[in-house]
Order: C-alpha cells, then sequence, then structure tokens
C-alpha cells in the first residue's frame, strides 16, 4: 500500500511528525449511479483538503487524538468504470488493511461503495451491525436498473445472513422497499427522523451492546440546512450534536471496527461542508480508539 506523506495526507500533518499507523484513510471517489445532484467524485480530495485546517487537540478529549492513533492515507488510484469492478477493489483493499490489522476509513464517492467496503467484515466476522446515517433507507432491490446503485447499497449489505443493521436520519423511502423491511424487521431497526424527538437512546445502547460494528456515515444524513452539499439533501435530519452523540454511544458500547463517510458533492467557495465531513471524519477515529 502505497501512502501519501502526512502533508498531503488526512490532517495535513508534519512530514517531521513519525508514527505507526492504526488507521487508513482510503480515498474513493466512486461516482457511477448518482441520480439527482453530481460530484461526488471530488469528495475525497476535498475532505482531506479541508482536514488541514481542523484543529488537531479535541478540547473533548484534551488531547491531539492522531498522536495517539496514527493515520495514514493512501494515495489516490484509479477506480475502474465498471461498477462491479470498482467494488471488488474497494473490497481488496480493506481486506489488505483488515490483514494488517489495521482500521479502514472510506471517503467516498457514493454511497454504493458500502457493500465494497464492508464485504470483508461480512468474510471475517460471524455477525456484523452495520451503524447507518442516511436520509434514506437505500433498501431498493435495484434502480434505474442497477442493484449495485446508491439507492441499493444497504439493500446489498442485508444480501449477507450475517449483517444487522441500525439506521438513524431515515426520512425517506419508497412503497417498494416496505415490504423488504417488514419480512426483515428481526434484522433491521430504524430510528425514523420524524420520531427524532422521542428516540429512547438506551435503547439503542442496548440494541449496539457489546456488537462488531461498521459504521456507514452518508452525509445526507445531515440536516440539509447544515449539509446542501450533497446529492440528494433532506431536510428533517440530524444536527451535528445529534449525530456525535449516537456515535460515542456507540463507540462505548460496541466495537467499531471500520467506517466509510459516503455522498459528499462539494460546492465551490463553500468550505464549511467539505470541513464538517473532515472533522466528522476526526471524531469518529478519536471516539473509536480514545474513548
Amino acid at each position: 500500500m502505497k501512502y501519501l506523506s502526512n502533508k498531503n495526507g488526512f490532517l495535513g500533518v508534519d512530514n517531521k511528525f513519525n508514527f505507526k499507523e492504526k488507521v487508513v484513510v482510503v480515498p474513493f471517489g466512486l461516482e457511477k449511479t448518482v441520480s439527482y445532484g453530481g460530484g461526488t467524485r471530488n469528495g475525497p480530495k476535498e475532505i482531506i483538503k479541508a482536514s488541514h485546517q481542523v484543529e488537531l487537540y479535541d478540547e473533548e478529549l484534551n488531547c491531539e487524538p492522531y498522536k495517539k492513533i496514527g493515520i495514514k492515507t493512501l494515495k489516490p488510484f484509479k477506480i475502474d468504470r465498471n461498477i462491479k469492478k470498482a467494488l471488488k477493489k474497494m473490497s481488496t483493499i480493506n481486506q489488505r488493511i483488515l490483514d494488517k490489522e489495521l482500521f479502514p476509513i472510506t471517503f467516498g464517492g457514493e454511497h454504493s461503495i458500502t457493500p465494497g467496503c464492508i464485504d470483508p467484515f461480512i468474510k471475517k466476522y460471524k455477525k456484523i451491525c452495520l451503524l447507518h446515517f442516511d436520509a434514506h433507507a437505500d433498501l431498493r432491490n435495484s434502480y434505474n436498473g442497477e442493484k449495485f446503485s446508491h439507492a441499493s447499497a444497504i439493500r446489498r449489505c442485508l444480501d449477507y445472513k450475517n449483517t444487522s443493521l441500525i439506521s438513524f436520519g431515515i426520512r425517506n423511502i419508497s412503497e417498494s422497499e416496505i415490504p423488504f423491511l417488514k419480512k426483515n424487521k428481526s434484522r433491521i431497526n430504524i430510528f425514523w427522523a420524524k420520531d427524532k424527538s422521542k428516540w429512547d437512546l438506551r435503547k439503542f445502547k442496548k440494541l449496539i451492546k457489546d456488537k462488531t460494528v461498521y459504521l456507514t456515515f452518508d452525509v445526507d444524513g445531515f440536516d440539509s440546512s447544515i449539509m446542501p452539499a450533497t446529492g440528494t439533501p433532506e431536510p428533517g435530519g440530524l444536527l451535528w450534536d445529534e449525530a456525535l452523540n449516537i456515535i460515542k454511544i456507540a463507540a462505548k458500547n460496541s466495537n467499531i471496527v471500520g467506517a466509510d463517510i459516503n455522498e459528499l458533492a462539494p460546492i465551490k467557495g463553500f468550505n464549511s461542508y467539505n470541513f464538517l465531513v473532515a472533522k466528522l471524519a476526526y471524531k469518529i477515529l478519536a471516539y473509536k480508539f480514545l474513548i
């Protein structure tokens, strides 16, 4: 695996700083099936660029987490035009990272990356729970004739019987997804955005307790007022503190083994949205390793 220099990688750390990595950032700007706004191919490079402005000291944890974690960033590479081949490459990359006993976090790209990302975890663990932040359920069997569409990302993960799902922020689901949801209610738990004021996070704590967890965060899970830079923004979503609280509960009560953040479609001149995603990635890693 070839890494960017510290200075050019995630967080832009001084090249003189030497550490043994625990985390590998994978930039994977796959954009093949977007159905409204585009631009997710540029997400990874803009997240990394914005991360150079993230304060390295975390006032909540009273330290500079990167020094305790060790984070390296893979050099960008060509992504195949064929989506099945692209997902196979994503799977191979994460497999190599797992073989080295490291933690992969992938920056997309569209949400269709997730079945490729999670494939090695499904093979490695007897059971894996997908912790899913999104505006959309993504449980369609196919969309516009494509089974590996961004709108089918979670359905493809649930093709494997050892995968369960906890979703937060869902506020857009099609009628065609309801039968699958009902049929699989024993392994799918959805915290609907419409019920946000009534969410029982004690229930979530019990659901996630001692599970092996893969975290996938579609940034349209955030309310569109703070995250319009995505292909399919939706009102009524998560705010910053709400999302962090959920991730913190998961980090304290389960074993998060990998993650991806996807669907950032950068808007030229509006760097605050790229910065939000970069800081989200840093917080996910800090919570995973330090609480």
